[in-house]
């Protein structure tokens, strides 16, 4: 008997035809190795934002992490998820009920006399889908392996928000090193509008000089506001990232003082097990997969038991009567206009766009490491150059305004390089920031230290 209901499941089986193949256009060759190998490097901390060495930078972090609204819908979505699976792994269970029917009923017995009868029937029923073929097993993989997902996903915004948190914080510096170059050339403005203005009123020179000095003047000034309202917005949106509402931002180490972290490690083939949002791929690819198992079994027939036992209690007999029932069903689609072929092409369509997104997901990854590498070098050599700039600029300055003082070149030759230090100066500004903001993304394309190790010991 048994090996008939073998040979009769392999012959159901068979008739499913061969399980649908994803595109071969999916598969994942990683790189052998990044274009760019910048230096020696070590393996990604947890806290990878401490390495700037801000003492301010870590307790932001830390304040996000735990108030962000948007990581706080990606764990409720988590929790949905968990729910979901338990629904599913609940299918696989027996099903007990119980029940408790009664009646009062009033009518005329053969003799014509009136009787009441109060019948009561307690009864429990349990019913058992043997799942056979591996449906509700199916489903509830791909269920499980959704939930993994949601994780996947949640640890990704997780990673965002740390990584928005430490370039926020960057760029909130940088704002405060263009406010400060603001006011220093202010200041250095003023004292050449005060030279200028002295010289107008003695006649040495033209107020032409004069007025080119003002509006030079007139022209920095408006950096200072400018910067101060940059200022005020990015702490808001720092504000926005900690779940506070708006108001200002505690500062650590100035921009110039902040320490680019070193370069992480990994071959290109370790990153696809080093970002949550390939994990989430990864897993909705597996989900979709399952469903597709779960689509192809309910093909085949369902087998289930059922079952139930109680009593008759009435007042109609002296002693209750007890009662049960076993049976058993096989449900076999036979004709269903080709729904249940159709559910199980689009089980195998969406597995194939899982199956794509995927391999998009692991393509981004890589390209975004390699710019990240790239910004970081390429910032750090266009950083040097600048500096360079502005150091010979800082020093033709002086040689400019010596020799306008003692009267051996026009105004026009220190307004020109009291103009180029200045666009100089807000570059190197600019630039480091660009440097330090370019290993924050550096560090978030290479996960942040995340592990599927550390996706299993959360869900545990």
């Amino acid at each position: 008997m048994a090996t008939r209901a073998i040979t009769l499941t392999l012959l159901l089986s068979a008739c499913l035809g061969p399980r649908p193949a994803p595109p071969a256009t999916t598969a994942i060759a990683p790189p052998p190795a990044w274009r760019i190998a910048l230096g020696p490097t070590q393996p990604i901390r947890a806290d990878w934002w401490s390495a700037f060495g801000d003492p301010v930078l870590p307790g932001l972090v830390e304040r996000a992490l735990a108030n962000n609204p948007d990581l706080g819908a990606a764990a409720a979505r988590v929790e949905e998820a968990r729910a979901s699976e338990r629904t599913a792994r609940a299918a696989l269970a027996p099903q007990v009920n119980a029940g408790l029917p009664a009646a009062d009923a009033r009518a005329l017995n053969a003799f014509g006399i009136p009787t009441t009868n109060v019948t009561a029937q307690p009864a429990a029923t349990v019913s058992y889908d043997l799942d056979l073929f591996g449906r509700l097993r199916a489903a509830d993989a791909a269920t499980r392996a959704q939930l993994l997902a949601s994780e996947g996903a949640r640890d990704a915004v997780r990673l965002g928000i740390a990584s928005s948190v430490a370039s926020g914080y960057i760029t909130l510096r940088a704002l405060d090193a263009r406010l400060q170059v603001a006011r220093d050339t202010l200041a250095s403005r003023a004292e050449a509008l005060r030279i200028a203005r002295r010289r107008a009123e003695t006649g040495y020179t033209s107020n032409l000089e004069l007025h080119q000095a003002e509006g030079e003047y007139r022209a920095t000034e408006q950096l200072v506001p400018q910067a101060e309202l940059a200022i005020s917005r990015q702490e808001n949106a720092l504000s926005l990232l900690l779940g506070d509402n708006p108001g200002p931002i505690a500062r650590g180490l100035p921009l110039e003082a902040l320490a680019p972290p070193t370069i992480p490690d990994g071959l290109p083939a370790d990153l696809l097990r080093r970002r949550p949002d390939l994990y989430q791929a990864e897993q909705t690819l597996v989900a979709t997969d399952r469903t597709l198992d779960s689509a192809r079994a309910a093909l085949l027939p369902n087998v289930s038991l059922t079952g139930s036992a109680g009593l008759i209690l009435t007042t109609a007999l002296a002693n209750p009567v007890g009662v049960f029932s076993l049976g058993g069903s096989v449900l076999s689609p036979i004709f269903d206009g080709g729904r249940l072929r159709a559910q199980e092409d689009v089980a195998a369509a969406r597995r194939d766009q899982a199956a794509f997104a995927y391999r998009k997901a692991a393509l981004t990854a890589f390209r975004e490491v390699d710019d990240s590498l790239a910004g970081v070098k390429r910032s750090a050599e266009q950083a040097t150059a600048i500096a360079a700039q502005r150091d010979a600029l800082a020093a033709a300055l002086h040689n400019a305004a010596n020799r306008y003082k003692a009267g051996y070149s026009s105004y026009l030759d220190q307004l020109d390089t009291q103009r180029g230090l200045l666009a100089a100066e807000l570059s190197l500004v600019q630039v480091r920031a660009d440097r330090l903001t370019a290993y924050v993304t550096l560090y978030q394309s290479f996960g942040g230290g995340w592990t599927e190790a550390d996706a299993a010991a959360v869900q545990r």
